[in-house]
């Protein structure tokens, strides 16, 4: 039986959160902070313990419960058909704030946060222009730039991989910046046409589309695909490669076959509108977090230093500099990225 815990404590349809952290919890924070406000977080079918962004996200809400005193209540949805009713779910049942986890939602939230005016809403990777919905988005492109650079630097047969979730103008926003990164290190380098998943869930699909890629050559694959880049990073042990991770910080899923990972920090973001709720400053509107506010970022590369070359990581930190400072436009669509391409020296 599948059950929706609403902000009221109240069951409904859907599908009750299982992962750790706050579940219908308030009271005191650590700080010793109590609210009586109500936050909702409805997850994607990805589950909160995807070692992606919906656990990045469950992070967020768990650190607003324990410093800020907020209740906090949890839904999964098990398919895109249960985002609708999990978000209005959440705001019939008297949350004043729910999120709703991942660009997938952005038509079930526009819908639902129409008919509740005085519900506040977030989207993490959405774009939704309501008075009362916040977005939550990340410059994925500039992180992903540098990501194809650190590929690029790592790669010994000049031949890089991508594997998307879906094929949609998100994804395709990583794999810009990825493609122009990697040739700003190596103009000569090879980038495979990417590989797409067909959802963000499958890690047999991930892995398929991953050991693909390394058969036709690639030695390091960057996913941007969920759940399912637990795959690629499955396939890149098995044949001894390199993958890289994306929103949370997967180098620790297999050390050493994770180059570094390509962290959004989606945790922040969501604390951060929490606290915003509290202290009343809650906005609507776009929110973008990029390279300058540290809302993306590479890991630091604990277990792969030895991969790159003597100079490697001087040289990544460099272009991010020049990327903070506006030296270095990133491409974020296909068309950029010709443009960009056309004025690299050969």
């Amino acid at each position: 039986m599948l059950v929706l815990f609403g902000c009221n404590g109240t069951s409904g349809g859907g599908s009750e959160a299982t992962g750790g952290g706050a579940q219908a919890t308030g009271g005191a924070g650590k700080s010793g902070a109590k609210s009586d406000l109500k936050v909702g977080i409805v997850y994607d079918s990805g589950g909160i313990n995807d070692g992606s962004f919906n656990q990045s996200a469950n992070r967020g809400v768990d650190r607003a419960a324990n410093e800020l005193g907020v209740q906090v209540n949890k839904v999964e949805s098990k398919t895109a058909k249960d985002f609708a009713s999990n978000i209005e779910g959440m705001a019939a049942k008297g949350c004043n704030l729910v999120f709703a986890v991942g660009i997938t939602m952005n038509d079930a939230l526009k819908e639902v946060a129409a008919k509740f005016p005085e519900v506040k809403f977030a989207i993490v990777d959405g774009d939704v222009d309501l008075p009362n919905v916040r977005s939550l988005r990340f410059a994925e492109h500039e992180g992903s730039f540098l990501a194809g650079f650190a590929a690029a630097l790592a790669s010994k047969s000049h031949k890089l991989g991508f594997v998307g979730g879906m094929e949609i103008p998100l994804i395709k926003k990583f794999y810009a910046g990825y493609v122009a990164g990697a040739h700003m290190a190596d103009p000569t380098i090879t980038v495979l046409p990417p590989k797409y998943v067909g959802d963000w869930v499958s890690q047999d699909k991930g892995k398929a589309a991953a050991a693909l890629l390394f058969s036709e050559g690639a030695d390091v694959v960057y996913h941007a695909a969920g759940k399912g880049g637990l795959g690629v990073i499955s396939a890149a042990k098995e044949q001894n490669k390199l993958a890289i991770g994306v929103d949370s910080d997967q180098d620790a899923v297999e050390k050493g076959f994770v180059l570094t990972s390509m962290v959004k920090k989606v945790d922040e973001s969501v604390f951060s509108t929490i606290q915003d709720l509290v202290g009343g400053k809650f906005s609507a509107g776009a929110k973008v977090y990029d390279l300058k506010s540290k809302g993306v970022s590479l890991t630091d590369f604990q277990y792969t230093k030895d991969k790159l070359p003597a100079d490697g990581l001087k040289r990544i930190t460099e272009i991010e500099a020049k990327i903070v400072s506006g030296e270095i436009m990133v491409p974020s669509d296909e068309a950029q990225l010709t443009e960009f391409l056309a004025k690299l020296p050969k």
